[in-house]
C-alpha cells in the first residue's frame, strides 16, 4: 500500500535513503561559482524542503493555491537548481518547502539575457517560440518565496534587469504532467532584451557558460578589454562590480546584439488582466541581483 503524502504532496522519506542535494549531485551554487550556471536540474519534480529534494508523487496544485496562496513560476535558469534556490531563500531565513514541478511547456525558449550578471555569469532569459516544446520546472511559490524571487530578480528595483509576466494560455501552454494545462505562469522577462543568433533571431542558451563566455569574449575586442581572455577572467572581473556590469550591458547593445525577446508585451498584466507591474512590495527583501 503506497504510503500518504505528506504536505505538498511529498510521500515521507524512506528509511535509509539519503535525499540531501550533495547525494543527489544537485549541491553546485551558480552564485558561488559563476562557471556552474545554470547549475544541476532534478530529472524528476521534487518537493524542495531544506537540503533534500524529496519525491513528489503529484503537483497537487488545488492545495498550493488554495491553502498556501502559492503561484507558479517559470525556472528558465538557476531557479530551476535546487541548491541556488535554497541559497537564496536562506539569505532571508525562508525555510518552507519548495514544489519543483516538471512540465512541458509548449511556446517558450531559453534565450541569453542580453545582460551581464553581477553573479559572474550570462544568465538565461525566456523568448516566445511558438511551436517550440521544452522541459522546464514550475516552481509553486508562496508569497514571502515570491518576494526572495522577485528581489533576487531586480523586480523592484528601478535598476533591475527582470519584470515579472505573466504568460496565459493558449499562448504558453505548460503540462505538469497530470493530464491538465496550467491556465499561465509568471516568468521573468529581461529588461534588457536578449541576444540574438546572427539572423535577428534570439539564440538559445547553450546550458553551460564556458562555452558562451568563450564565444561572446572572442567575437568582440571591446568585451575582451573589460572581462579578459578567458571564461574565469570573465568571472571574476563581473562578479559583484556592478559599474563592469553595466559598461559591459550596454556595450552588447551597442554591438548589435540585442534583440526582443517577443515576451514583452506580456509585461504589465496579471493573471485577470489588469494592470500591475509585477512587483514586490517595497517592504520586500532586497537581494543582490543576477
Amino acid at each position: 500500500m503506497p504510503q500518504p503524502p505528506s504536505e505538498g504532496g511529498a510521500p515521507a522519506e524512506r528509511p535509509g535513503e539519503d535525499r540531501t542535494l550533495r547525494s543527489l549531485g544537485l549541491d553546485g551554487v551558480p552564485r558561488e561559482e559563476p562557471l556552474l550556471y545554470p547549475g544541476a536540474w532534478p530529472r524528476e519534480s521534487g518537493l524542495l524542503d531544506g537540503d533534500r529534494l524529496l519525491p513528489l508523487d503529484r503537483p497537487a496544485r488545488e492545495a498550493w493555491e488554495q491553502e498556501d496562496g502559492r503561484v507558479p513560476v517559470l525556472a528558465i535558469g538557476s531557479n530551476a537548481s535546487p541548491a541556488q534556490l535554497r541559497h537564496k531563500m536562506a539569505e532571508f531565513g525562508i525555510d518552507s518547502p519548495v514544489p519543483m514541478v516538471r512540465s512541458r511547456v509548449t511556446g517558450l525558449d531559453v534565450g541569453v539575457s542580453a545582460h551581464v550578471s553581477r553573479m559572474g555569469y550570462v544568465s538565461a532569459s525566456p523568448v516566445g517560440a511558438p511551436g517550440t516544446v521544452r522541459e522546464l520546472f514550475v516552481l509553486w511559490l508562496d508569497p514571502g518565496q515570491l518576494a526572495v524571487i522577485d528581489a533576487s530578480e531586480g523586480v523592484p528595483m528601478a535598476g533591475g534587469n527582470f519584470d515579472r509576466a505573466w504568460l496565459p494560455a493558449p499562448d504558453v501552454r505548460v503540462e505538469p504532467g497530470d493530464g491538465s494545462v496550467l491556465r499561465g505562469t509568471y516568468a521573468y522577462v529581461n529588461r534588457h532584451g536578449v541576444l540574438h543568433d546572427g539572423t535577428g533571431a534570439p539564440r538559445r542558451h547553450p546550458g553551460e557558460q564556458r562555452p558562451l563566455i568563450t564565444e561572446l569574449l572572442d567575437g568582440s575586442a571591446r568585451l575582451r578589454a573589460l572581462f579578459g581572455a578567458t571564461p574565469e577572467e570573465f568571472c571574476a572581473r563581473a562578479r559583484a562590480d556592478r559599474r563592469l556590469c553595466d559598461r559591459g550591458t550596454r556595450l552588447l547593445a551597442e554591438e548589435g546584439r540585442v534583440t526582443a525577446s517577443g515576451l514583452e508585451r506580456y509585461v504589465g498584466r496579471g493573471p485577470d488582466g489588469s494592470r500591475t507591474r509585477g512587483r514586490t512590495p517595497s517592504w520586500g527583501p532586497t537581494a543582490p541581483m543576477p
